[in-house]
């Protein structure tokens, strides 16, 4: 910095190694995806209704990581696609609870199974305990800032 002051030192800075880490998972996932004919916030939409069915449009969004107007755009081109159904009309209030169909569960796994072998890939260095310990202090981190 040019008025001497120290900024942050990139190499131990966490939020930058996290940042680095991100970046780096999800274009790992991306180059898996991509032949599948998906992005990341296709496969994590698909994901969440598979765990979570019959989530709205603003429930997907904040799972994924998405404005609610990005999730409607992906979930009317999967709805097209014969991936999800929605009811045409909501039973209560604005909200359409969405539901994956065969075809959306059969692309899922096929997903599903790419993401697995790249977050395998991206923990190979680290034993079990090692794992466990990273997930804690992860979830301890998003408690700290939540």
């Amino acid at each position: 910095m040019s008025d001497g002051q120290r900024g942050v030192d990139l190499e131990t800075s966490i939020g930058y190694l996290l940042k680095e880490a991100s970046s780096a998972l999800r274009s790992a996932m991306e180059a898996v995806l991509r032949p599948l004919g998906m992005t990341v916030t296709h496969y994590s939409c698909l994901e969440l209704l598979a765990q979570r069915p019959g989530l709205s449009n603003s429930e997907l969004a904040r799972g994924a990581f998405v404005s609610r107007q990005s999730m409607n755009v992906l979930l009317q081109s999967l709805e097209r696609d014969g991936i999800v159904t929605r009811p045409a009309e909501a039973r209560v209030g604005k909200t359409q609870p969405t539901q994956l169909t065969a075809r959306g569960r059969r692309e899922l796994a096929k997903a599903t199974a790419a993401v697995k072998a790249v977050e395998d890939r991206m923990l190979s260095g680290l034993d079990a305990e090692s794992q466990g310990q990273a997930r804690r202090i992860l979830r301890s981190m998003v408690s700290s800032l939540g």
